[in-house]
């Protein structure tokens, strides 16, 4: 007589999934504005440098930091070639005075304990991340626009002496500049063109990026 076969039963636990950490945007990458490649890049290079976290650290309330404290820390010291990795190397001052990496080095460790976690390190090079992004084209073309019609009071231009007389009034200069200087103006920023052919836009917008308000 054949044995009996008992019914498969279905399996009450629920099948795994498995959870693609590869393109999943973790919480520090959200809060500083990275992608995961930005974010995954940054935790590389930190590790490249960092060493385990001390089992101590509850001592040092500085350093305590159980959201990342599988990455370890990061002695100051080594927060120059961490960023020199990501190709973020920070400016020196002439004058020697350590410039922004000074500046740096006390935003992470303001209480000088010469370490510093993966979370303030993260959101250090996030800020030169973004500040490396080159400005869009056409969101500074809008501002350009925008400032240009602050001076011709919203129409097509070009900037005369009388819209320049205005702004100094506005601003209670009218007295200390005199309309030869404001002249001078008007043919300084149009090549010497003449008065009467006032300023235009390319012309305004070359002025400013000379003065550092736009990047050319």
């Amino acid at each position: 007589m054949p044995p009996k076969r008992h019914p498969i039963r279905p399996s009450t636990k629920p099948p795994t999934r498995k959870s693609s950490k590869k393109n999943e945007i973790s919480r520090i990458a959200q809060d500083n504005d990275l992608t995961a490649d930005q974010e995954s890049e940054i935790r590389e290079a930190y590790r490249l440098f960092a060493r385990p976290f001390p089992t101590d650290a509850e001592e040092d309330t500085t350093m305590h930091d159980d959201t990342f404290a599988e990455e370890g820390i990061l002695a100051t010291s080594d927060v120059r070639r961490a960023l020199i990795a990501l190709d973020l190397t920070p400016s020196t001052s002439s004058s020697g005075g350590g410039g922004e990496l000074r500046e740096i080095l006390a935003t992470l460790d303001p209480t000088g304990t010469g370490f510093t976690t993966y979370g303030p390190f993260a959101s250090v090079c996030a800020l030169k991340m973004q500040s490396q992004m080159p400005t869009s084209t056409a969101g500074q073309g809008a501002e350009v626009e925008a400032a240009f019609k602050l001076f011709t009071r919203g129409g097509q231009g070009p900037i005369t002496v009388s819209h320049l007389r205005r702004i100094a009034r506005e601003l209670k200069e009218e007295e200390r500049v005199s309309d030869e200087q404001l002249r001078d103006m008007i043919l300084e920023a149009n090549g010497g063109r003449g008065v009467a052919r006032g300023v235009g836009k390319e012309e305004f917008e070359a002025v400013m990026s000379r003065a550092g308000v736009f990047t050319p």
